[in-house]
């Protein structure tokens, strides 16, 4: 089940005006570039902005998430045309041979169940065509990213066209390593609605989710820093032999 400022309507709304810089998709269109992708699935797409980023460079784009929300953000979006939109996730996609599958920001960490996660993988295994890449992130649970998030570092208001002011704030819940789970509040100052929003990550050590890739059948080509976040998050390239 998608969190709720995934899956519900109003918050699903926000998402993009509230997360505007975006700057953490160029690592993954280079990569796109690099590896010669013309056919790719964006697993966790969310409302749509990597996906639609694609599709603008004439690249075929599946994008799957479990969100009805966010897709229905994303098909609203001009070109959302151009990719195939599922609501769904890495275990019930239908036949495909794509040349990259990707998960971009936190949708690898979201799955936190290790019975999901391993189809998950398997999944997109079965979705790359011999010689295709699976490329994700997951943030390096040594430097405890978490410890970062509260309502003084992350307490803002946001103006946004046709919605008026929302204030925002997250704050962590719980610790319970490899497990964090933490909360995301909303104020909308058009009618005052107070709506939360809770997330669970679990942070993977390296050699746990190689050890995975390497039981579904991947060959693990590298792992690479993140531009965005140096030295903090772990990105992975693995290939279907």
């Amino acid at each position: 089940m998608a969190d709720e400022c995934f899956g519900h309507p109003r918050l699903a709304a926000i998402y993009d005006p509230l997360d505007p810089d975006r700057s953490d998709l160029d690592a993954y269109v280079q990569m796109t570039e690099e590896f010669g992708a013309r056919q790719v699935l964006d697993i966790g797409c969310g409302t749509g902005v990597f996906a639609l980023l694609l599709a603008e460079r004439e690249i075929e784009v599946v994008g799957v998430d479990p969100a009805q929300a966010s897709i229905d953000v994303a098909r609203a979006k001009p070109g959302s045309e151009r990719v195939r939109w599922i609501c769904g996730d890495a275990t019930t996609l239908p036949p495909m041979r794509v040349d990259l599958a990707t998960m971009t920001a936190n949708a690898a960490q979201q799955i936190i169940d290790p019975p999901a996660w391993r189809e998950t993988l398997r999944g997109a295994y079965e979705a790359l065509r011999p010689g295709g890449r699976l490329v994700f992130e997951t943030r390096d649970p040594a430097r405890r990213a978490w410890e970062g998030w509260n309502r003084e570092a992350s307490y803002r208001v946001t103006e946004i066209p046709d919605i008026g002011a929302v204030e925002s704030w997250v704050q962590v819940i719980e610790v319970s390593e490899p497990l964090v789970t933490f909360r995301w509040t909303y104020v909308f100052a058009a009618d005052g609605e107070v709506m939360t929003s809770d997330s669970t990550l679990r942070f993977r050590e390296r050699q746990e989710v190689e050890t995975e890739l390497i039981a579904q059948g991947y060959e693990v080509e590298g792992v690479r820093d993140a531009p965005d976040r140096p030295g903090k998050e772990f990105v992975f390239v693995a290939r279907r032999p």
